[in-house]
């Protein structure tokens, strides 16, 4: 089910209405749990299978990491027990044909003959997101940042709470699970944050990334036909596409969730208008790169040590944190190109004197990082390292083609960088926020009117769906 199908909004209120009109805190949690299933079988119900395991398993090793003394080595066996379930069912599903395909592949450039195996896998929506949080309950607890959890429905609600279920945000176990220890009030939801919230998202994903995505498919499925203005328009249309995807969908996702009374964190942060690429990533896709950072960079060494251990820690992050996207070797490139441009950054900051780098104006920073970040996307949205090839030499003005675009589409461009720059302030929110009740109501009401008009004819699935 995608937030901006029409059966979701009757969905919403159905769970809205029937959430807050249930007198028990046990009971509101039960058809919260119901609700998420249901509306995860309305892609698939059969996966619902892998959702269960990977709670049964967490909720299992969760209350024996609690039962035993700190210092028992048992305690890194049943953590073991935990990875080893919840990236088998990951990699299964998400690598085996990956790793397959490539295998014979190398062995054919090898010279060694392999016959080919077709291995056809549905990828199930969202077990990259909710591998990650179970992980997070079992890994917390096992450094004794977390008490296990006795209840398994709030386990289960916690793997399974619909808003993030399929892309995110990444929740961890430690701000959600201590929310279902006190009953949800009415009282508590901030409604006009939330509403605002809502059709912002909605309003970034159906009118924005949903029209963009027909400029941008029809670029990718024949880049090298067009023009070096058309491929620059190419190259800036997905940028702004997956940022209003993603971005709209965690919007959604938030009001969700906050007008059922929880909180799920900020995932994304006006990323387009940081001024470094390591800034960059603390703005984007903000549950990602704080969960990548706690349970795999630091582990590794973090920032400690040597500047090779440093940037070995750091580049063995990014190649995993590129793969999580995607099963192609595209992605593992794009990790690996953010990975170098972060460590060239570091030794950036570690060998230039501070008051040299505060001399680069904050508009000159700001385009250099866009302009690299919307370059990186390329390897990300090919469809073929080829097709990647190909877009980044005609960007540079290598082999064009000789198809052109509407140049007006850069005043569009212009024009959403505009918004996302004002809106970036919180003045535009915080004001009808405040503002008196008919002036709220009224520009919802206006809201609703454009969002209605300007929407896309045909409903994209999200991008991260797929991730």
């Amino acid at each position: 089910m995608i937030f901006t199908e029409l059966r979701f909004i009757p969905f919403l209120l159905v769970v809205f209405g029937v959430h807050w009109l249930l007198p028990g805190h046990r009971s509101r949690k039960v058809w919260l749990l119901i609700c998420s299933y249901v509306f995860y079988a309305a892609w698939d119900w059969r996966f619902l299978s892998l959702i269960w395991i990977s709670t049964l398993v967490d909720y299992l090793v969760g209350l024996r990491l609690g039962a035993l003394p700190p210092d028992d080595p048992a305690r890194r066996r049943w953590l073991l027990v935990s990875l080893w379930a919840n990236l088998v069912l990951l990699g299964t599903f998400k690598y085996l044909g990956f790793f397959v395909e490539s295998a014979i592949a190398l062995l054919d450039w090898l010279g060694i003959g392999a016959d080919p195996w077709t291995l056809r896998i549905v990828l199930p929506v969202g077990i990259s997101f909710y591998t990650f949080q179970t992980l997070s309950y079992s890994i917390d607890i096992y450094r004794g940042r977390l008490e296990p959890v006795r209840s398994l429905l709030d386990v289960a609600l916690f793997v399974g709470f619909f808003p993030q279920l399929v892309a995110g945000p990444i929740v961890r176990a430690s701000d959600f699970l201590p929310q279902l220890n006190r009953a949800r009030r009415l009282d508590d939801v901030v409604w006009r944050s939330c509403i605002l919230l809502f059709l912002s998202g909605f309003a970034k994903k159906a009118c924005i990334s949903d029209n963009l995505s027909l400029i941008v498919d029809e670029f990718y499925l024949h880049p090298e036909r067009y023009d070096l203005l058309a491929t620059w328009i190419g190259i800036l249309a997905y940028s702004a596409q997956i940022y209003c995807d993603f971005s709209g969908y965690s919007d959604m996702a938030i009001a969700s969730a906050g007008i059922l009374g929880y909180t799920i964190p900020l995932n994304f942060d006006f990323p387009y208008l940081a001024t470094n690429i390591r800034e960059f990533w603390r703005r984007w896709h903000v549950s990602l790169s704080s969960w990548l950072r706690d349970y795999l960079y630091i582990p590794l060494g973090g920032g400690k040590g040597k500047p090779w251990h440093r940037n070995r820690s750091l580049m063995l992050t990014m190649l995993l944190g590129g793969l999580w996207h995607g099963a192609a070797w595209r992605f593992v490139l794009w990790g690996g190109l953010h990975g170098a441009a972060l460590a060239a950054y570091r030794e950036y900051n570690d060998r230039v004197p501070a008051r040299f780098r505060g001399r680069v104006p904050v508009a000159v920073a700001t385009v250099a990082t866009f302009g690299s970040v919307a370059l990186l996307w390329i390897p990300f949205r090919a469809t073929s390292m080829a097709d990647a090839t190909t877009v980044v030499a005609s960007a540079f003005g290598q082999g064009a083609g000789t198809t052109s675009a509407d140049w007006r589409l850069l005043v569009v461009f212009a024009g959403l960088a505009a918004a996302h720059w004002i809106a970036s302030s919180g003045k535009p929110a915080r004001a009808l926020v405040r503002a008196p009740g008919w002036v709220f109501a009224a520009w919802v009401g206006i809201a609703i009117a454009c969002i209605s008009a300007f929407s896309a004819r045909a409903v994209e699935p999200f991008i991260y769906f797929q991730f």
